[in-house]
């Protein structure tokens, strides 16, 4: 189903993000906080929409009927994209060329659906090694009853030009060895499957105001160096969430504790994927994967911790 266009018009703090940035890569005024962790940069922002929740819930494979009364975790990009942008911006770097390279939640309280949030962010640590920046941002979202509801922490890189190269005594370091490519392990087992349409980057687009062109425009991806346009991080892993509320808790949406995972690959649109689960430490602790099968390459490699409560 296509995502209606007027979902738009409740992106505002995301789309008012995308033009600061874009207006940071023509006048680059920011500079590093003197000190990390940098200030909170706070903000309170109006109840989300429950119609744009349900569709987003529904969007990313879940069931509105396990979120009654509450908003997913997952859905942090959509009100916090604005206040990440601009503690991101405190490091310098061009916006413009951020990647988001994982992401990490621990569900503290439900977030009630309704009520406004109270969202605060800074800048945790930036880490230049000349040909790279890492950048972690910590956010926090809470409401009235409850203050630290739910804390995400961004991890982002940029790549930085070759006339950055780290010298060391006139020489240029060097080049990191590659990292080995990331495999779904060949015991683990599939929970979940999508079909991916071309138009999925788009419509997660509509519905959270994360409008990179190289999620929709197939020229502009493919002149970023992908083959074509590729799904956002973020729908990957809320994909990866819901299908353990869906299919492992049993519609439980509060049984996850704390879900992180790192983008591993760009995931090429369309495609068909499935969500895949590991052993780990026990059920309270596992590890979960995207990708298109047992042994191949993975788009996402995570990890999750329940509660407790097997389903």
């Amino acid at each position: 189903m296509t995502i209606p266009s007027k979902y738009l018009l409740s992106q505002g703090p995301a789309l008012r993000a995308v033009g600061r940035a874009a207006v940071g890569a023509l006048v680059r005024t920011a500079q590093r906080p003197a000190a990390l962790p940098g200030a909170w940069i706070e903000e309170e922002l109006p109840p989300r929409s429950e119609e744009l929740v349900r569709a987003y819930v529904r969007h990313v494979g879940g069931d509105p009927a396990h979120y009654r009364g509450r908003l997913p975790p997952h859905f942090a990009p959509q009100w916090a994209f604005d206040v990440v942008g601009r503690v991101l911006a405190q490091a310098g770097y061009p916006l413009t060329r951020v990647i988001n390279a994982g992401f990490r939640l621990e569900n503290r309280a439900p977030l009630a659906l309704g009520e406004p949030l109270f969202v605060k962010a800074r800048l945790e640590s930036v880490d230049d090694d000349g040909r790279r920046a890492k950048l972690v941002a910590r956010v926090i979202t809470g409401t009235r009853q409850a203050s630290d509801a739910l804390v995400a922490e961004w991890r982002t890189h940029v790549p930085l030009p070759s006339r950055h190269g780290a010298v060391t005594n006139g020489h240029e370091a060097p080049k990191a060895a590659p990292r080995p490519p990331v495999t779904v392990p060949l015991s683990s087992r599939e929970i979940a499957y999508f079909r991916l349409k071309k138009d999925a980057g788009l419509d997660f687009a509509k519905l959270t105001g994360d409008i990179n062109p190289i999620h929709w425009v197939a020229p502009l991806a493919r002149a970023a160096g992908f083959r074509s346009c590729i799904l956002h991080g973020f729908s990957t892993f809320a994909r990866a969430y819901e299908a353990l509320v869906r299919n492992v808790f049993s519609g439980n949406a509060g049984a996850i504790r704390a879900m992180e995972a790192r983008f591993t690959r760009p995931l090429v649109l369309p495609a068909q994927v499935g969500v895949y689960l590991a052993d780990g430490d026990g059920f309270d602790r596992r590890g979960i994967f995207v990708g298109d099968a047992p042994g191949a390459g993975a788009y996402l490699e995570g990890e999750f911790e329940s509660r407790g409560a097997e389903a």
